[in-house]
């Protein structure tokens, strides 16, 4: 299995991405206003926007474009295709419902078995959710101190609307599917898709 490897403040400042979307730091103007300095080429642009997105969510380039042919194929937008299909892997949905720090960590506690979806056993972080999916942590899990720590740690995390979160009960339903504009990071998606179909 390929490992990314790369220091991630390093790869957000390179990417002009705020570590706090990766779950890192706090916000600085200085994040914000990374390389705004640089002439960029169209080609350019495209493929910064494609490395941004595969970064975020820890997508090797095999498995992205696989979910580029899928976005392509299903109704509707294929940048806003794409960006669901990335929103909705187990992994995220894990991060997004603050039972993990970061994307990496959350990708690390799915593949050691740590949730179950619908009572079943999930070790797949690109495991796609479904709506009405209930996915939570496992009764082993549950009595680590590591998600004390985790729930201490993501305290006040804004959790988006298509997700029903039941901290008692360690657990979060797919109330609905993501919708693009509760992400919170900028993306211009129609970049990538046409970078993919030249």
């Amino acid at each position: 299995m390929a490992v990314d490897r790369t220091p991630v403040l390093k790869r957000c400042k390179a990417l002009g991405i705020s570590p706090m979307v990766m779950g890192y730091g706090k916000e600085t103007k200085r994040n914000r206003n990374a390389n705004q300095r640089k002439k960029v080429s169209e080609y350019g642009l495209q493929l910064k926007e494609k490395q941004k997105l595969k970064f975020i969510y820890g997508v090797l380039e095999k498995p992205f474009y696989h979910y580029y042919e899928m976005a392509v194929k299903e109704e509707g937008i294929a940048g806003h295709n794409l960006l669901r299909l990335l929103e909705s892997r187990i992994d995220n949905v894990v991060f997004r419902a603050g039972f993990a720090i970061t994307r990496r960590e959350a990708r690390q506690l799915v593949g050691h078995g740590h949730f179950t979806v619908n009572g079943k056993k999930v070790d797949i972080p690109s495991y796609r959710i479904k709506v009405g999916d209930v996915i939570a942590v496992s009764e082993t899990s549950k009595k680590s101190p590591k998600f004390a720590q985790i729930a201490e740690a993501v305290d006040g995390r804004l959790i988006p609307t298509w997700l029903e979160v039941n901290k008692e009960a360690m657990s979060v339903k797919v109330a609905k599917a993501p919708a693009r504009d509760e992400l919170d990071y900028e993306i211009e998606e129609h970049l990538i898709i046409e970078l993919y179909s030249k």
